[in-house]
């Protein structure tokens, strides 16, 4: 099975450059590194900008800062211009609120084969911790632990995910936070539906399309953590039309959306 020669890790943000520096640290302290970081900015101010500016000065390795004008929630948007601009022919797309295990990158790699998407675990750190984490810069967490719930998920055992089936229709556990595939078939699907806005269904939409096409996904269970710094619920203003757009996916059995990332490509 070939594997990836170059690999993006895609991490999605909007002001909240605290949380975002945590991340960044602890993708820095991976044991096996990305090629490149892409930090995908749906409209965040200057701060953002100059704590990446500042990591950036010091970092083994790229760090390109996606920014886009804040109209509104576009994370579809924004997260097809960072793929357009990626690299790698590998991609690791992580949100800008979860913390990467040091083995998050390398659980990833291992796991990747051609025709597949992969989905990681999630460990919450509830919000009442949060501060805590922000105020020690703490991008490391042990078994032991106060912050994590259901610490039984800090368990790293990937030989549990040699025992996963890979999932043919439909995904219960999937993450949008952090997943991986190809960016070819990325392409093939023709990227994010921009017919998606404000919260919800934009990465749910995207794995359908994947699927239709023939794509099947692997649940990287006990491996590929992240610990989620949980927050205020976004406003679901248009869930009940995004859901529409991913009936429609699911009923048209649609390998391709109208609007996405190929008006981005050059």
């Amino acid at each position: 099975m070939p594997k990836p020669a170059l690999t993006s890790l895609i991490v999605s943000t909007y002001n909240a450059p605290q949380q975002l520096e945590l991340v960044l640290r602890s993708a820095l302290s991976q044991t096996t590194l990305p090629d490149e970081i892409l930090v995908s900015d749906d409209g965040s101010t200057g701060e953002t900008r100059q704590l990446i500016e500042h990591l950036t000065a010091s970092s083994p390795i790229p760090i390109h800062h996606i920014w886009q004008e804040d109209t509104g929630f576009r994370k579809s948007h924004i997260l097809n211009k960072t793929i357009a601009q990626a690299k790698g022919d590998y991609l690791i797309q992580i949100d800008g609120d979860c913390i990467l295990h040091p083995k998050l990158v390398a659980d990833h790699l291992r796991f990747a084969c051609t025709g597949h998407y992969l989905f990681g675990n999630r460990v919450r750190i509830p919000q009442k911790h949060v501060p805590d984490v922000l105020q020690n810069m703490q991008y490391r967490f042990s078994l032991n632990s106060p912050y994590p719930k259901k610490t039984i998920r800090l368990f790293r055992a990937p030989y549990f995910t040699l025992l996963q089936r890979p999932i043919l229709t439909g995904v219960k556990k999937f993450r949008g936070c952090n997943v991986s595939f190809w960016r070819s078939d990325i392409l093939s699907i023709n990227g994010y539906n921009e017919a998606i806005t404000d919260w919800g269904c934009e990465d749910s939409e995207l794995i359908i399309r994947l699927q239709n096409l023939g794509n099947r996904g692997l649940r990287l269970r006990n491996c590929a953590l992240v610990y989620h710094l949980d927050h205020p619920i976004a406003s679901r203003a248009r869930t009940a039309e995004n859901r529409r757009i991913e009936q429609k996916a699911i009923a048209d059995k649609l390998t391709a959306c109208e609007l996405g990332i190929n008006q981005y490509l050059t």
